[in-house]
């Protein structure tokens, strides 16, 4: 029963904010949820901004977090990159955000194309993107063995006035002009669910995924063996015929509803 979760894995963008706006009830569900002894932590396929920035983020929308409230595809893709790259150089397309925070974590990035020893290409969320970066990164592809990797496969990012290309989108383009296809290590993945199982006291049973997408969010639940909430404020809608493909065991319109069911 979702009165009896304690552990909430909430998506961010079209899940509980947009944009910088936190939607109605969220700030409340969070404060609840600690109340009653639970834990809640961001699990985002947006690579754009660090923990440092979501952080700065939620604090400006009235909201105080710490480090272990958030689970970036940053994040797990710098674990991926630990696990399965040590001592490599990777060729990042991304903010300079993410750079910045896969180097915290130890990886030997780059940026400069023409770089000898490069080993992996990794593809985010960029909105620092250029044309300059794609022509690059098609020509890594094409000339060198590489590996490709992509943090997410959300095609869009919704926003205030709608929605933008997201990683997914970047990728079919390289894709398209390539033939390459990466492997994305963000959700639908079960790694970030598997890192805040880690760092926290809670059970599968005791955890929900709370989303608005049936490819990642939902999807990630299912592979996961973890309950799902799907939101409609974000990209899915109630007349999805994905609803019954991807089958979330929980459907509300908006993170308020899913705060009053929990509650009751």
């Amino acid at each position: 029963m979702l009165s009896e979760k304690k552990l909430f894995l909430f998506d961010i963008d079209g899940t509980v904010a947009l944009g910088d706006v936190l939607l109605p009830g969220a700030a409340e569900f969070f404060q609840e949820i600690k109340e009653r002894g639970g834990q809640f932590v961001f699990i985002t396929n947006n690579s754009t901004k660090s923990i440092a920035d979501y952080i700065k983020k939620f604090r400006q929308m009235g909201v105080s977090t710490d480090p272990q409230n958030f689970v970036t595809a940053s994040t797990a893709s710098a674990s991926w990159l630990r696990q399965h790259a040590a001592g490599k150089t990777i060729y990042t397309l991304g903010t300079r955000s993410l750079i910045r925070e896969l180097e915290g974590h130890g990886i030997r990035v780059t940026t400069d194309p023409d770089t000898q020893d490069i080993s992996f290409v990794l593809v985010a969320y960029d909105s620092e993107l250029t044309y300059k970066k794609l022509t690059d990164t098609c020509r890594i592809l094409q000339t060198r063995p590489v590996t490709f990797l992509a943090t997410n496969p959300d095609l869009v990012c919704p926003v205030p006035f709608g929605y933008v290309p997201d990683c997914g989108s970047i990728c079919q383009m390289i894709t398209n002009a390539t033939g390459q296809v990466p492997h994305y290590i963000g959700k639908p993945s079960t790694d970030m669910v598997d890192i805040a199982l880690r760092e926290n006291p809670f059970s599968k049973e005791e955890t929900v995924i709370v989303g608005d997408r049936f490819y990642t969010d939902i999807a990630c639940g299912n592979a996961s063996g973890v309950e799902t909430v799907l939101v409609l404020t974000g990209e899915a809608k109630k007349t999805d015929t994905m609803i019954h493909t991807y089958s979330p065991t929980y459907i509300f319109d908006s993170i308020k509803e899913v705060k009053k069911a929990w509650k009751n």
